[in-house]
């Protein structure tokens, strides 16, 4: 089901304008369509009131809990069932946040993610994404989204946007705390500037070299860094919002002083926020986790540099729950973990 379609659907059942945002926004906040103070006998259409729990019914379907894990970072990793069966991941963030999908699997095919070592299985609809949000609000406040679960938000760039105009609007999330994640791809360079709903935009770096970034990110657009970090900034000055820059720190691969130098070119001046986040162990890579220490050492080296930089953790590596793995731990329930090693 597409939000347009479920537009659709209630204009069909006799709803006006008012009578339909009210249905979106009740959902998308996890309220019963019976909320609030006014009874819907003297509120809404007769027709759209006979079909509300049935349609109640439809739209808890999208996304249902089928594990939750807790981590000691107060995030919590949640497995979620989709209408089809198939399952993806989102993530209660710490401070009000959510991380959620927008595919089944992922067709970039990051070497050091798990999500993307079978390829992408399916597209995940619009409501399917808002779904995740509900389902999410029935546990706790959440006040940023961001697209960054298991997913190339930029390969399903219309349910994603769609998805992104409603939370912005009914849902009641501020536009710069939804946060667009993306290798890079130049139709969302194109396309978000012009939504109602303006996200702010996180783009995956990973290195400051084009030959390793095509490795690392085989079947990403081929960007070089330098374009796209001007691509970013152009948005950035647009927006208001400084862009992210992830980077996911792998030891012996891009953790090197020349990556420091690399970045120091790239960003210093720039509107902009480096977000170092250390590997997360994967089964079956051999890719290694750099030690704290010299984490910690290229962060406040880059800040000291004039390029402000935050080392973030993966949520929940304490329950060996990074993303794409409680999805491959479902479907493989007897495979190896492979330690991290400092």
């Amino acid at each position: 089901m597409r939000i347009a379609d479920l537009r659709h659907r209630l204009r069909s059942l006799g709803a006006k304008p008012k009578h339909e945002e009210r249905v979106l926004r009740l959902w998308v906040n996890a309220l019963p369509q019976t909320h609030g103070r006014r009874r819907i006998e003297d509120w809404l259409p007769l027709e759209l009131r006979e079909a509300l729990p049935a349609l109640e019914a439809e739209l808890a379907a999208l996304a249902q809990l089928r594990s939750a894990h807790d981590g000691e970072d107060g995030s919590q990793r949640l497995l979620v069932t989709l209408a089809d069966g198939q399952t993806v991941e989102s993530v209660l963030l710490p401070r009000d946040g959510l991380c959620v999908s927008t595919q089944a699997g992922c067709a970039v095919g990051c070497v050091f993610c798990m999500t993307g070592r079978d390829g992408l299985i399916r597209q995940l609809t619009s409501a399917e994404i808002v779904a995740q949000v509900a389902l999410a609000r029935q546990r706790r406040a959440v006040r940023k989204v961001v697209f960054m679960g298991m997913g190339e938000p930029a390969h399903n760039l219309d349910e994603v946007l769609e998805a992104i105009d409603l939370l912005g609007t009914a849902g009641g999330v501020g536009h710069k705390q939804l946060v667009f994640s993306t290798v890079g791809d130049e139709r969302v360079f194109e396309r978000l500037p012009q939504g109602r709903v303006k996200p702010a935009l996180a783009l995956s770096l990973h290195t400051t070299k084009a030959a390793l970034r095509a490795q690392l990110l085989p079947r990403a657009p081929r960007f070089e860094p330098a374009d796209l970090v001007e691509a970013g900034e152009r948005y950035a000055r647009s927006t208001g919002y400084p862009i992210q820059y992830q980077w996911t720190l792998i030891e012996g691969v891009n953790d090197g002083d020349d990556e420091i130098e690399g970045i120091v070119a790239l960003l210093k001046g720039r509107y902009a926020i480096m977000n170092m986040i250390p590997f997360n162990a994967v089964d079956g890579l051999s890719f290694r986790r750099p030690t704290d220490d010299r984490a910690a050492q290229i962060m406040r080296t880059l800040n000291h540099r004039g390029v402000l930089a935050r080392l973030r953790q993966s949520a929940g590596q304490d329950v060996d729950a990074g993303c794409g793995q409680l999805r491959a731990r479902e479907l493989a329930p007897g495979r190896r973990r492979i330690p991290i090693r400092a």
